[in-house]
């Protein structure tokens, strides 16, 4: 909105004529971001606790260090998922489609979220929406934006490889089932990795300005030639969205750094999840998802590895799942795991941008 207000006026007030880099407007959606998070989430905390919303319930058998936390606020992702919404709404070239389908899934997952976590305080206990549930709307989600841009807007399916420039597979109607997967298990994966104060939001930040560099440049012609990056015109304006995500989530970590105030609840983490998924699906990145976002395959696989193992050997490879807890019980002190994750995943991170030439 604030774009289109001031670049319309460019051609009287010549110096508005900023508004049209890309690069300037996720500049200021980082500030709009991180302050508006900053402001608004020690008030949010307050209207919880002043209106007597209970906190999170703690997992009875979770680390018993973790009972100290029972009560804690939770939801904080929501401020998260309005000041990105917000900031792209001022910031953003509204006519873009990828704009509104990526907030669709934001504000969608979000929503799915919010009520998960809405049933697990007002009814004191971790079930929240049961898992088969949860799978079949995040399913629905992804699955319908995915049939959207391949019928409504013939989105193109190719799906590109790291390290390999002419190395391209058509995925053609195979697209929809590749979408859902991508979507939901990145949902799913950051949602297993909040388990530990701020654990999740820095990898989620790593992720999110990552690929923030990706979209911008799949969406220069000149850039995407001469990288060997897979080109989608329009995909740059989701620089700005992802920018805002960026600093919305350092805005978060000053509120959910160790001992944390409040907790991002699933409405942070699935809304979150499932927009660096589906950005990775727009921008044509999405097997280096799984790079970027090495820690939240490994929380993932950790718990499916423990899962297939008790259930086919009766016994445990961790010694709880998801790994963050392993580490917990082997008695590494919870700041330190925090930051050795969130040193791993800058490493991944820098790793995957060396792909840009690596072609």
């Amino acid at each position: 909105m604030l774009y289109h207000l001031l670049y319309g006026l460019h051609e009287d007030i010549s110096w508005l004529n900023v508004f049209r880099y890309q690069t300037f407007r996720a500049g200021l959606a980082f500030l709009f971001a991180f302050i508006f998070v900053l402001f608004f989430q020690p008030i949010f905390i307050r209207w919880l606790r002043r209106e007597g919303v209970k906190g999170q319930p703690i997992r009875e058998e979770g680390p018993k260090d973790h009972v100290s936390k029972q009560g804690t606020p939770t939801m904080g992702g929501l401020v998260i998922v309005i000041a990105v919404t917000a900031a792209t709404l001022l910031l953003a070239d509204l006519t873009n489609l990828y704009i509104w389908l990526t907030l669709f899934v934001l504000l969608a997952f979000g929503a799915l979220g919010f009520v998960d976590d809405w049933r697990k305080i007002t009814k004191q206990n971790t079930e929240g929406v049961r898992g088969k549930v949860k799978l079949f709307w995040q399913s629905l989600i992804s699955g319908g934006v995915a049939a959207y841009l391949l019928f409504a807007f013939d989105f193109p399916t190719t799906l590109t490889f790291p390290f390999l420039k002419d190395v391209a597979f058509d995925l053609g109607i195979l697209f929809i089932p590749f979408v859902m997967l991508v979507v939901v298990g990145c949902s799913n994966a950051v949602n297993l990795t909040d388990g530990l104060d701020g654990l999740a939001i820095g990898p989620v930040m790593t992720v999110a300005a990552t690929y923030a560099l990706f979209a911008y440049l799949a969406g220069h012609a000149e850039f995407s030639a001469y990288l060997g990056v897979f080109p989608v015109p329009g995909v740059g304006e989701l620089s700005i969205l992802l920018s805002a995500l960026v600093a919305a989530g350092l805005g978060f970590l000053w509120y959910n750094t160790f001992p944390a105030q409040i907790f991002m609840g699933d409405v942070g983490a699935l809304s979150l999840g499932g927009v660096l998924g589906f950005v990775a699906v727009l921008v044509k990145h999405e097997i280096i998802l799984a790079l970027c976002g090495g820690i939240f395959v490994i929380e993932a696989l950790s718990v499916i590895i423990q899962t297939y193992s008790y259930k086919t050997r009766g016994k445990r490879v961790f010694r709880m799942a998801p790994i963050h807890h392993h580490f917990e019980l082997k008695g590494w002190a919870e700041p330190k795991i925090i930051v050795r994750f969130w040193i791993i995943s800058i490493v991944l991170a820098l790793i995957s941008l060396t792909t840009l030439k690596l072609r």
